[in-house]
């Protein structure tokens, strides 16, 4: 006798779930997918979906208050071809982020050296060159400000009231509202706030490289400098690489500094992309045009992502 279940002798099997269909065609790790399935969300709501609306705006007439209608790419005709303060922008940000990230690592790697021979106080001052990184941005900055501005600038007391400055009568100097010294200054507090980063990354791989090889280097009889370009430097590579490449990022996108000290002045000379885009999409309320300007940067970074990405993946390979 044939039961209900059976079927010309066999048995038929149960309807699968749709949890035992996904598990049969992605693979036993389905549960992972679960697990990042958040962190995709976020990814999308957070980074993707403000991109794409940033790319439709960029090729419309959007303004605040007004119909938004398409208009291709006219945004970027204007800014490339009529919009001078846009290629000031470039060159500033040009400007900054190479001067910034240089000074960064080589500071960064003459002080970790330094910090490195150091016995005393150690962990004290290796605390202490965390302070300008972990500090807020703003606040440090807005002293920066009291220190750089002409009216309560401490810089110019010292060159009006303390010797040998007041007899050579250097100075008073209008650090945020000359064009060169604007510069120099957003980069010189840029470099202070991104420094200790640069210190603490390339110190901990300076204890990483072994002892023994600067002890067959010394009996080869090596001197320091050959130990450094021999040794430190080219172990060093990999993490060189991937602080810069993170740096330049950050540093491309600068956007905290430059406001709270010159907001883009004087004459728009320490206008960088984040604070043009802000200051045509926001502030002058052309949404479109300042999506546009902001979209500039995009190509930057990942052409620079994908240099330093391979000299990390040589340098990996070489180490191997």
């Amino acid at each position: 006798m044939v039961t209900g279940t059976e079927v010309g002798g066999a048995a038929s099997s149960p309807p699968l779930t749709l949890k035992s269909r996904l598990r049969r065609s992605i693979g036993p790790d389905l549960d992972g997918y679960y697990f990042i399935l958040p962190t995709v969300i976020i990814v999308f709501c957070l980074i993707l979906y403000p991109f794409c609306l940033a790319v439709y705006y960029s090729m419309s007439n959007a303004f605040i208050g007004e119909e938004t209608h398409f208009i291709g790419l006219e945004n970027f005709h204007y800014i490339i071809f009529e919009d001078d303060i846009f290629m000031m922008t470039v060159r500033n940000t040009l400007l900054f982020a190479v001067i910034s990230v240089v000074f960064k690592t080589v500071l960064g790697l003459l002080c970790a050296l330094l910090l490195l021979r150091i016995i005393k106080l150690r962990r004290f001052l290796r605390g202490a060159m965390l302070l300008p990184f972990v500090a807020p941005t703003a606040l440090t900055t807005l002293g920066w400000w009291l220190i750089l501005d002409p009216t309560y600038s401490h810089i110019n007391w010292i060159f009006e009231h303390v010797w040998p400055f007041s007899v050579f009568d250097v100075g008073p100097y209008n650090f945020l509202g000359e064009p060169t010294l604007a510069l120099g200054a957003v980069i010189f507090v840029n470099v202070w706030r991104g420094l200790p980063f640069f210190i603490i990354t390339i110190l901990a791989g300076l204890v990483s490289i072994p002892d023994h090889l600067y002890e067959a280097a010394e009996i080869d009889g090596a001197s320091i400098m050959d130990k450094f370009w021999k040794i430190t430097l080219p172990l060093l590579r990999p993490v060189l690489a991937v602080i810069i490449l993170f740096s330049t990022i950050f540093t491309l996108g600068e956007f905290n500094i430059i406001y709270v000290l010159t907001r883009g002045g004087p004459m728009n000379e320490t206008h960088l992309f984040a604070t043009y885009s802000f200051t045509a999409g926001v502030l002058n309320h052309e949404i479109g045009l300042g999506a546009a300007i902001a979209l500039f940067l995009f190509p930057i970074l990942v052409v620079t992502v994908i240099l330093l990405l391979r000299l990390v993946r040589r340098d990996s390979q070489y180490e191997l």
